[in-house]
Order: C-alpha cells, then structure tokens, then sequence
C-alpha cells in the first residue's frame, strides 16, 4: 500500500501523569504549568514522536524528521570548543547535534542558575541551522556524578553514595538519596522552564536524562536504608508483570536477578522524577541511554551498568519510568551480529529504536543501513568534533578517516530525511549494511511486501561476477516501498537486485521505469521528487549497481502471468 497519513499521536507520559508530574514538581518547590498553555498560542509545534501500528518517527516543526544526528565530544559543552564542534558536524551534514548540559554548569551555587552555556549553545545552533538534543550530565555520568556541582560532591551526608555489601562507600550516588532526588529535580524542571521561554522555535528537540545511569563494580546500594527495601516486598506492579505473587520480597520474586531487578527500578524511579519535573515545565521527548551488558548470555552483573537500561531490564525500566519516551543503547560493538542484536533489543513497539551514540571509526558507518532497516528515529557517531579527543579503540584513532563514511550517507539522505522517516513509521523501509561475517557470502537479503531484495557487495556494475566484498565494508542499501509496486533504492557500493519473494506459477517481474532523481523541498515543509534521468540498458541489465556517487532511484515494475499484467495492488 502507499505511504499512509501518519497515525494518531503519541502522548507523553507527563499529559498521561500531569497530576503526578504537578504533584512532583510542586514538592521540589517548582511551578508546574500545563505543557499545552506554557507553550502559548504562538509558539512552534512541540517536537514528539508519533507511533503507527507500524513503527515510530520523530516529528518535529509538524513534519516526520529522521535525526542524523552526532554527538560532541564529553567536554566540548563549553563556548570555545564549541568552535571546534561545528565544522565536523556541518562537515558531515548532520542536521543534530547532541551535547551535555552539566548541572555543574548551570547551578555551580545552590538555587543559583547560570544559563550562559544554554544560550550561547542555542544561538549557535541556529545559526548553523542545527538542531539539539541535550544531555543532561546531573547525578549520573558514566554511572558517576562527575558532572555534579561541587556543593553537591563535597556534602556526602546530605548526598549519599551507595555503599558495597561489605559497607563501604561505594563511588556511585545512591538513586535512595531523597536529597539528591530533590536538588537534581529542580535543577532539570529549572532548565526545562529556561527552555520553554528561550527555545520557543524548538532548537531543542530531545533531551536525554542523566547518562548511562548505574554502578560498576556493586550491583546495588547495601545502604540499610536500601537493605530494609530489598527485604520488604517488591512493588505490586513489577510482580504482576512477571507473574509473581503479591507481598513477595525482591530475593523470593526474583532470585538471582533480584540485586539487579532491584537497582533497575529505583534507578528508573529516579530518573522519572526527574524527567516528568522537566516534561512539566516543556514536554520535549526524553530518552535514557544504556551503556550495555553482552547480547549473549548474561555476565555477572557487576560487570556492567548494574540498574541502568541493559536489554534484560528494558521491562523494568517501561514499569519504572514512564515518563521516558524511549531507552537507547550506546553501540560500542564491531560485532555485526552483537549490533544486530541490540538493535533488536531496544527497536520495540513499546520502545522507538535510537541509537544516541555508536562509535566514530570507519566500520561503524554500515551500521547505519542496519538502524534504519529496524525503523530507527535517529543514528549518531560519538566525539565528532576536533577537540583532539578519541576513544580509540572504541572507536576512531582520528577523525580524518572516517568522517567522510559518515558524511556521505548524511549527505545522501538529508534532503529526503522526512520521507524515509515516514516510511520507516509505516514499516515500509528495509535496509542493511554490508557483512564480513563469512557465512554471509558477501550478500543480504531483504523482504519488502511481495518482493525480496538481493544486496551484493563488491561486485563489478557490469557483469555476473559474485560478490567478493568491498575492500573495506562500506556498503550499504536500502528501499523504501511507495507503492505495491514501487520502490524508492539507494546506496553505496552495492548491487540491488529485485526479485518476488514468493512467485506464483507462471507468475514473473517486469521493471518498468528505474528513474534516478533527487528530493526538494516543497514550500510546504516537505520534500518533492525531481526526476533527473531514467537508468536502462547497462545502468539496469545487471541490478541496480551504486557506487560511490550519491544517488537515489525510483523504481517501478509490473508482475506479469502469461500473456497478461496483474493489476497493481492485486495478489497472485
């Protein structure tokens, strides 16, 4: 079927929970006005994601937007690398740029708040013709509170951390600090409440809360505060949803996963406190990212983010914190199939797929067709910047090499970004990257509606040679399906060649008109096809061959059964 009108919005938790969000704001000592009346008659459509039966997008200034974003480097958050940050990101042509707000930065002093770093952030921004997602750096970073004010760090008994089972005090927050809960609460609420009245066009389209929330090294706070918790019992709803009974404790419900199960929760309790205080005061989207655990087997959980967004507690996390539109995995994996899992994971229909932060080297490119083809709502490289900063080997050793794998695919699909994020809403886009696991063989496959795509990587344009590979894995392709018989196909080095999936006897495939073109906008906030050229003869005889160039096709065909034409939309 063609694109269909996006469906019926989304709603945020915060109108789902206002009275709660009021509520939780009011006892921070916070206003909470009603999101639709703070915004005012004039402002600009709030930017949210809309979900379909299909899939989700992110809409921003009304109109489907697939954020091609990237994210600065940790300690580029300040005005002098900011000039560092925009050549990359204008380089690549990102149209997102994700960098951290520190509490630290806008409330060195407590309950006085500094907007400087927001402000100049946002008129850069527009000058560049950039968006932003905010990470909120607070109470965790990387699982520590690096990023906290220093009134904050130096009053451990008013802001505790969490102690081992041995009792020791332990270097991440406890997410029981009832202290900390408060102080990072207002300060988030505060700068949302900045946001709706200096960002009222919408810079801002996202905003993550805290980072990478969890403990390493002690799978939860032993404090006996926490202690007394983790002995009574386990919350009513959690135990319902694992078909557990009622009144049971954390360690009967939950055996060996109890520890973690119960660091998840009141993590995800916090950062809900957090988030609907600030979804009170501007309801912009809001995500957590989930430095991950294995996707195969399960690890001691003192290995990993214990209590943060890891797959296996994605379920928590949606019981837990409403308030979040999304949890998000940061990609630090070469692995193509560890890649293929996560995306898996966290691509949800409860759960819009985003990738927030995959590494910056060369390899990782590829990675976007795979994001795309699982209906992501946006996709950035870390440390794209030129502060002089790499986190080699998670990713590039410099940026030189790589940013051109990057820039390239975003170069391709910023001018028709809204109409692969509408697809992708409809569940009508497939793509993939190229593999180097040998038991692909060099080729993907793909089934779209009645056809199935056949992508070869390193083959000749010319000629029935088998795929041998790209010399490095840059392919990539994908399709999007505006019609029961038509196709929107691009790519880089790749071979894609259309076939039915499931013939019918007699039943066999025509192309009928492979035009490559280009999209424009269309004065109305859209993107329109200008036809350029129609592919025949060579350009079609051996599938659709792309290169390096960056161009785009429309590709329509006919099904034929004897002597006659099925009718377009008809099945076998």
């Amino acid at each position: 079927m063609p694109l269909a009108a996006p469906l019926g919005l989304f709603h945020h938790a915060c109108r789902r929970a206002l009275p709660l969000a009021m509520a939780t704001a009011l006892a921070a000592g916070l206003a909470a006005p009603c999101p639709a009346i703070a915004q005012g008659k004039t402002a600009a459509p709030l930017p949210h994601i809309e979900r379909t039966k299909s899939g989700a997008m992110l809409v921003v200034d009304g109109a489907p937007f697939l954020m091609l974003g990237a994210q600065a480097n940790n300690s580029s958050n300040y005005p002098a690398p900011l000039k560092q940050v925009w050549p990359t990101i204008d380089a690549m042509s990102a149209n997102t740029l994700e960098i951290p707000v520190a509490w630290e930065q806008i409330e060195p002093r407590e309950g006085q708040f500094d907007f400087s770093w927001v402000d100049h952030l946002l008129g850069e921004a527009r000058q560049h013709n950039k968006r932003l997602v905010l990470l909120w750096f607070a109470t965790w970073k990387n699982t520590a509170p690096a990023y906290a004010p220093e009134w904050v760090k130096l009053n451990p008994v008013r802001f505790p951390h969490m102690l081992t089972s041995k009792g020791e005090v332990h270097y991440a927050m406890s997410p029981l600090g009832t202290e900390t809960l408060k102080a990072d609460t207002r300060a988030f609420a505060t700068l949302m409440r900045h946001l709706r009245q200096a960002d009222p066009q919408n810079t801002v389209i996202m905003v993550q809360v805290e980072n990478e929330v969890g403990s390493y090294g002690n799978v939860r706070d032993f404090s006996p505060q926490a202690q007394k918790l983790f002995d009574g019992p386990a919350p009513t709803t959690l135990l319902k949803h694992y078909g557990k009974p009622a009144g049971q404790s954390w360690a009967k419900a939950f055996g060996s996963d109890a520890d973690e199960y119960f660091q998840a929760w009141y993590v995800a309790s916090y950062i809900n406190t957090v988030a609907l205080a600030g979804k009170a005061e501007k309801a912009l989207p809001m995500y957590a990212n989930a430095a991950l655990a294995s996707a195969f087997g399960r690890q001691a959980a003192t290995t990993y983010s214990s209590g943060g967004p890891v797959h296996h507690v994605i379920d928590i996390y949606k019981l837990a914190a409403p308030a979040l539109d999304l949890v998000a995995p940061d990609i630090y994996n070469h692995d193509e199939k560890a890649v293929a899992a996560y995306l898996g994971f966290y691509g949800r229909p409860d759960n819009p797929l985003m990738v927030p932060e995959i590494g910056n080297s060369t390899e990782y490119a590829r990675f976007f067709w795979d994001a795309l083809g699982k209906g992501t709502i946006g996709f950035s490289p870390f440390g794209m910047d030129q502060t002089g900063y790499f986190n080699y080997p998670l990713g590039a050793r410099a940026l030189d090499g790589s940013l051109n794998g990057f820039a390239r695919i975003y170069r391709l699909f910023a001018p028709m970004q809204s109409v692969w994020a509408k697809a992708g809403a409809q569940g009508l886009v497939r793509a993939a990257g190229e593999p180097i696991d040998p038991a692909a063989k060099h080729t993907r496959e793909l089934t779209l509606g009645r056809y199935k795509a056949t992508l070869g990587f390193g083959q000749h344009q010319f000629g029935f040679d088998p795929p041998a590979g790209n010399t490095q894995p840059t392919g990539g392709a994908a399709l999007a399906q505006l019609g029961p018989d038509e196709f929107l196909i691009t790519g880089f080095d790749t071979r894609v060649t259309l076939a039915l999936a499931d013939p019918a006897p007699g039943e066999s495939l025509l192309l009928l008109r492979a035009e490559e073109g280009h999209y424009e906008p269309d004065g109305e906030g859209g993107q329109r096809w200008v036809f350029d050229r129609v592919w025949n003869g060579d350009q079609i005889d051996y599938g659709f061959n792309f290169s390096g160039l960056p161009q785009v096709l429309r590709v329509r065909y006919a099904r034929i059964k004897g002597n006659a034409v099925i009718p377009v939309g008809a099945d076998h």
